[in-house]
């Protein structure tokens, strides 16, 4: 690493250091003012445990409306440990925000609380601080339907049970996870998110074929190299911006380019064309979408370009036509045992002829008809508010099930759970612009 490099990245420690006490001292404000007052002690029944700094952000907000919907049922809170994520979740968060930074926080929380089930939206190492309580579920939402590796991991296992999308995902965990018992602890819901797709539609309804350019970042490890900003990504923008009656929404994942610097400025290099073609021509309207909103990209687009990512299965939930990127390194693991089998692959080589696959997915009765088959595949019965249905229904059964073991244990004495833990003392808190601005 040279010594310009070196000085940069001391640099951002510093600035991190100087950002994370500052929100420290904003965060105790708000605790006391009330924001992030504690809620009432017995007053909640679920906690989302989300130890995430803001960078991974999008993985929560897509379960802010299903939470919502459900905490008039079961009063649901969302536990924070990173004091930047504290400041967001309590402007956006529909449901309270409990920060508890340190386990000692932590364990005055649970101890106030009857906690019935603690969901999880990602594998954060800190969620096994929480694994530590035994009297609740600790389920696993995840934040995405995909065949990436990461839905096959077995830290499946760690939790009591997982809520999945559907019949693909019981498959894939059955061939996946030796000793698993995939129809106990695995339970199908669909994609309650669905349901409330959120944001407005930014253009006009003026005939354009809207394209999503959805792209995932470019992973931190050979086998998760399924990224495409650096092989199609300028490709696929150059061919719809230059094309009068076609529409581009770029949807970046936030991570785009935190590890490589050519990932990094082809992103750049994208946003620049879309701002030079929105200038060349207004009436254009192309978007370049960084915004916290998901939901309005994947039901109005006429055509979806993604890569092997969450929102695959997000856009297939729609049953509305999807091509993928096929990743251009040898390296990324493809599960092709299911619907990346026979889905519709874009090569990096054919990425600047873009608009004739697009044209011919509108077209092609064949390709829509195995879109829907691979649709209720994955998601099962998607008329809208069958998934919110059957998500309430597993909390339901879980929470019954909670019940019952409490009674048979209620006169059982309490297993101290304190402990210091070293995971107290890091506090990183860079998010997507810190990383794309070096």
């Amino acid at each position: 690493m040279s010594v310009l490099s070196d000085a940069r990245a001391a640099l951002r420690l510093v600035r991190n250091a100087l950002r994370s006490r500052a929100s420290r001292r904003r965060v105790a404000a708000l605790v006391e003012a009330g924001p992030l007052a504690p809620p009432a002690p017995g007053s909640i029944e679920i906690a989302v445990y989300f130890a995430d700094t803001r960078v991974n952000l999008y993985q929560i907000r897509q379960w802010y409306a299903p939470l919502a919907a459900l905490a008039p049922r079961h009063p649901v809170a969302i536990v924070t440990r990173s004091p930047g994520t504290a400041l967001t979740l309590v402007e956006e968060s529909p449901v309270p925000v409990v920060y508890a930074r340190r386990v000692t926080d932590l364990e005055e929380f649970v101890h106030a609380q009857r906690l019935r089930l603690v969901l999880y939206v990602n594998q954060n190492q800190k969620n096994f601080q929480m694994f530590r309580y035994g009297r609740m579920w600790h389920v696993f939402v995840n934040h995405g339907e995909s065949d990436k590796m990461y839905m096959t991991t077995n830290q499946f296992k760690a939790y009591d049970y997982a809520l999945v999308a559907g019949q693909a995902a019981l498959d894939r965990l059955s061939r996946a996870l030796w000793d698993y018992d995939v129809a106990a602890k695995a339970i199908p819901i669909g994609r309650p998110q669905a349901d409330h797709f959120a944001g407005a539609v930014p253009y006009p309804r003026d005939g354009r074929t809207v394209v999503l350019y959805a792209p995932t970042w470019e992973g931190d490890r050979p086998a998760a190299s399924y990224g495409s900003i650096a092989s199609h990504g300028e490709a696929i923008a150059a061919a719809v911006l230059a094309s009068p009656v076609h529409r581009l929404v770029y949807r970046p994942h936030p991570r785009s380019g935190v590890v490589d610097r050519e990932y990094r400025d082809a992103h750049r290099r994208i946003v620049a064309a879309i701002a030079a073609a929105n200038a060349a021509d207004p009436a254009a309207r192309h978007v370049y979408d960084d915004g916290p909103e998901l939901g309005w990209q994947l039901a109005d687009a006429d055509v979806a370009i993604t890569d092997i990512s969450a929102m695959v299965y997000d856009r297939l939930a729609t049953g509305r036509p999807l091509l993928i990127a096929r990743p251009a390194s040898p390296d990324a693991v493809v599960d092709e045992a299911g619907y990346l089998g026979v889905a519709e692959w874009l090569d990096a080589a054919d990425a600047g002829g873009v608009l004739a696959q697009v044209t011919r997915l509108l077209d092609d009765p064949e390709a829509q008809a195995a879109t829907a088959h691979w649709s209720r595949h994955h998601f099962g019965d998607t008329t809208p508010g069958a998934a919110t249905e059957r998500f309430h229904a597993a909390v339901d059964e879980l929470v019954a099930r909670w019940e019952e073991h409490a009674a048979r244990h209620a006169g059982d004495p309490e297993a101290g759970t304190d402990e210091h833990d070293p995971l107290d003392d890091e506090d990183d808190e860079a998010t997507p612009e810190q990383f794309l601005a070096d």
